[in-house]
């Protein structure tokens, strides 16, 4: 599976971005994305899973603010994310589950500031 990630880039606190993930070239059903995070000097956190007909789960210090999303016809993955904060800085990566794997995907970064 590869999967390409987009719309990362610098927004003021409290602003808006919208990060896109497209997969192709899977032989198996993706079965779960996700959007992960890592910010310097951490470990890489999960923000945010979307399940196939399942209920998104969001880490606590996102929710409210930002939601997953996927477009089975176009095999894509959203975050949007709404009241940004400085601390949302990072680089997010797009992950997708099948039966035999995890895949990830290069990354984009997110930079909070004013």
């Amino acid at each position: 599976v590869q999967l390409q990630a987009s719309g990362g880039g610098w927004v003021q606190p409290g602003g808006s971005l919208r990060l896109s993930c497209t997969a192709s070239g899977s032989r198996f059903s993706i079965n779960v994305m996700g959007w992960y995070r890592q910010a310097p000097g951490s470990q890489r956190e999960l923000v945010a899973l979307i399940g196939n007909g399942g209920r998104p789960d969001y880490v606590d210090s996102v929710k409210g603010r930002f939601t997953i999303s996927r477009d089975y016809a176009k095999n894509t993955m959203y975050l949007q994310m709404n009241s940004l904060k400085p601390e949302d800085t990072a680089v997010y990566y797009c992950s997708a589950g099948t039966r035999v794997g995890i895949y990830w995907g290069q990354g984009t970064l997110v930079t909070v500031s004013s």
